[in-house]
């Protein structure tokens, strides 16, 4: 099991990576959501990353493979979202939702000698025909420090909802 740091530091492929660090990428990465940049938001990845939203019955330890996800994407799949989103055939985003992203409590903590893992906890607000909805829950993300910055080797959105809302959507990235 791995360890949370509680200096907000981890040792990383030859570098230390600060928690402030990872604060101002999470922080970056929720603008260029909020801004529909989805283009910047795919640069965020490394070649051959996943993206994941496991079911509301989700159990830390259960693979979202196996146990169900509203979204399992490969790289493949990210990139066919991505370009989904950007065009006119996403009709549940046609206009784009409003959201507003509230990232907190970020938590670093080792995993392997060129990646770590970062916890922190989410609220996205979202307004749509008339709704406003709220999102929370936690991340469970598989950074890679590089050249250019931090990257997504795997980006996971964990929802602490009981289960959705009637006319609830995803269709944007939570």
């Amino acid at each position: 099991m791995t360890t949370i740091s509680n200096r907000g530091l981890v040792r990383c492929a030859g570098r230390t990576v600060t928690r402030p660090e990872v604060e101002d990428f999470l922080y970056a990465e929720a603008d260029i959501l909020d801004h529909w940049d989805y283009d910047s938001w795919l640069a965020l990845f490394e070649p051959g990353a996943r993206y994941e939203i496991p079911t509301t019955d989700y159990r830390p330890g259960w693979s979202p493979h196996e146990t169900g996800s509203f979204v399992d994407d490969d790289w493949d799949l990210l990139n066919a979202r991505v370009k989904r989103l950007k065009s006119r055939k996403a009709h549940a985003e046609n206009p784009h939702s409003r959201t507003h992203r509230l990232v907190s409590n970020v938590r670093l903590s080792e995993e392997s000698e060129d990646s770590f893992r970062v916890a922190a906890a989410f609220v996205v607000h979202r307004a749509r025909d008339g709704r406003f909805d709220a999102y929370v829950g936690w991340y469970d993300h598989l950074l890679v420090p590089t050249e250019d910055g931090l990257r997504f080797r795997s980006r996971r959105s964990i929802l602490g909802h009981e289960s959705l809302a009637a006319g609830a959507r995803l269709s944007f990235i939570l």
